[in-house]
């Protein structure tokens, strides 16, 4: 299942039944789980680690060393989960050690083609990075979230769960969960009310943070003034908790 121009460096840990395309090179200190495929002229170095069922496209470039200066060689890593798609051109570096020397992939995500994750980001899980989307160093990306073609993502910012940001946005500042956003730079729009009702949220849920939206966002209200108002008006569900628990750990700030 490996083809006979492929370089795999020894070292290189491979499953059994991995397959490799034809001139894909694969690094000494790289570990391919098991049902994982990597594609022609692919390149996976760096003390990289691949779980299980990923697959990854032709001329991806996966664990290269960090686009920082100051990186001068430290032994950093990339860890991926399981099940997520690389497609064409996509670059995912390791860290560094001043980001805490790994970069995190969840599972089940999609990389679409030209799509960047930068030194010491972390990537949850069920994310869609559509084409060319990128995310500078140290960039959090959480559950489910997605990213418009051609949007970018400045270092050390965080997108909240359930997210939208929407195609060619640049993204400066926090976007908290569930939140469509847009522009340079990026604004809340509103609540991703259909994908939240995709993923089975109830009514009771979205209002609840719909409202809390309106107050934050659209009401002219101090922060502190707000989270106030919403004690008191709106039922503290889960997702509304989760909600304001992102503003509170915020160290960007939020994008308003």
């Amino acid at each position: 299942m490996i083809h006979e121009t492929a370089i795999i460096q020894p070292g290189a840990r491979i499953a059994d039944n991995v397959t490799i395309g034809p001139f894909a090179v694969i690094g000494e200190h790289v570990e391919i789980g098991s049902g994982s495929s990597v594609g022609p002229h692919a390149v996976i170095e760096g003390r990289t680690v691949i779980g299980e069922h990923n697959r990854i496209f032709q001329f991806a470039s996966v664990g290269a060393i960090p686009q920082d200066l100051k990186y001068r060689g430290e032994e950093t890593r990339l860890v991926i989960g399981d099940r997520n798609q690389i497609r064409e051109f996509t670059t995912i570096h390791v860290g560094t050690e001043g980001g805490g020397g790994v970069t995190k992939i969840g599972n089940d995500n999609l990389f679409m083609a030209y799509s960047h994750v930068g030194h010491d980001s972390k990537v949850g899980n069920h994310a869609i990075f559509a084409n060319c989307a990128t995310l500078g160093g140290h960039v959090e990306v959480q559950d489910y979230a997605i990213l418009g073609g051609l949007s970018g993502v400045h270092q050390f910012t965080r997108i909240g769960c359930h997210c939208m940001i929407s195609g060619g946005s640049m993204v400066g500042q926090d976007i908290p969960p569930y939140i469509i956003a847009q522009g340079d730079r990026a604004k809340p729009i509103g609540i991703n009310i259909v994908g939240l009702r995709r993923r089975g949220f109830s009514d009771q849920a979205i209002v609840s943070v719909k409202e809390a939206f309106r107050i934050i966002f659209r009401s002219g209200l101090k922060r502190s003034e707000a989270f106030a108002r919403i004690a008191k008006e709106i039922e503290q569900t889960p997702e509304l908790k989760r909600f304001l628990e992102f503003f509170e750990n915020s160290r960007r700030g939020i994008a308003r």
